[in-house]
């Protein structure tokens, strides 16, 4: 008997010590999720801060009009016999400052127009109208035609827009004089394309709450690393990201884009010259080299007066090969016919 008793009191004078230091670890919990907590409040109330600061940056360079109710913000510049028309890629914050490399370049010849669509850079919000398509071709059509652009237009869409362009050629081919993509994405390449709604909505988190200010850098897009921006448009590029990156427009986009590629591949091939600039794939495809550019060079393939140009250099390509694009373009234009 005495033998068990002694053993009993071996065993709790090892299991109380374990178990006072089990207890004594749960302040470690709350702590990190009040360090969490406080992070979030000090970035989110220095976040509320600069926007107001930065407020003074977002004023609009173009014409503010009305479509459907809500403002659209359609910025032009130069003259001359071709109207160019700039439509942006999916996420871009600020379509007006994004091509302004570019397009400083051609309007000394060229009237150009920059479309920015609901949900980008000092047009409004669409008010929930529907995201697919037609509607932003529609919108799109309606705030040119309200700041006074006539067509027939020259599209130079990127990216995702590349889609709007051919819905544009489909649909109105007497508005379309021709199409310049500027690394434009074509039908197909949605059909691999993968899009997480998750990690858009942790961006769109990152941006409101003020997080991604902790990172440095992050606002200065290809425009700002590259391109030929002025310190203050620089610094309006910066306050754009924080305001439009991932807004609610942006997100309703790619919730729709792959039915909206199925209705455009649906439509067919238009038959009017494109000009497409083919980047390396990297900066925001998904895609390798070879992948990236074979979806356009098929798509280029059913086109009749189609041609290509390959540039070394990441997605954004208007900001890396502006000089370049500017002259191939001025040689595309001049050879179409009058």
């Amino acid at each position: 008997m005495r033998r068990r008793i002694r053993r009993t009191r071996r065993v709790r004078s090892i299991y109380h010590p374990y178990q006072g230091r089990r207890r004594g670890g749960g302040w470690i919990l709350p702590v990190a999720v009040a360090v969490i907590v406080l992070l979030v409040v000090g970035c989110l109330a220095a976040h509320w801060i600069s926007l107001e600061r930065e407020s003074k940056l977002l004023t609009p360079t173009g014409t503010m009009v009305d479509v459907g109710g809500e403002q659209m913000h359609i910025y032009t510049e130069g003259s001359g016999e071709e109207t160019l028309v700039f439509l942006s890629g999916g996420g871009t914050c600020s379509p007006v400052l994004d091509f302004k490399s570019l397009y400083s370049l051609l309007s000394t010849n060229y009237r150009v127009a920059v479309i920015e669509r609901f949900g980008y850079g000092c047009s409004g919000d669409s008010g929930g109208r529907s995201r697919d398509i037609d509607t932003i071709l529609e919108d799109s059509r309606a705030a040119l035609l309200s700041a006074g652009v006539a067509g027939p237009y020259v599209l130079c869409p990127h990216s995702m827009s590349g889609l709007e362009a051919i819905r544009w050629a489909q649909k109105y081919p007497e508005e379309v004089k021709a199409i310049a993509g500027l690394d434009m994405a074509v039908p197909a390449a949605y059909e691999e394309m993968p899009i997480n709604p998750v990690t858009l909505r942790l961006g769109q988190f990152a941006v409101r709450s003020g997080l991604a200010r902790l990172v440095p850098g992050l606002a200065d897009g290809d425009a700002v690393r590259c391109g030929t921006l002025s310190d203050e448009e620089a610094a309006a590029y910066r306050a754009f990201f924080y305001r439009r990156t991932a807004s609610p427009d942006m997100l309703a986009e790619a919730a729709a884009v792959k039915t909206s590629a199925k209705d455009v591949a649906a439509g067919g091939t238009p038959q009017v010259p494109m000009l497409l600039f083919l980047s390396d794939g990297s900066g925001g495809t998904g895609f390798s080299t070879d992948e990236w550019r074979g979806f356009q060079r098929d798509y280029l393939s059913g086109v009749e007066n189609g041609q290509s140009v390959e540039l070394d250099c990441p997605h954004y390509v208007h900001d890396y090969e502006y000089v370049r694009i500017s002259e191939e373009l001025r040689d595309f234009l001049q050879s179409l016919p009058q």
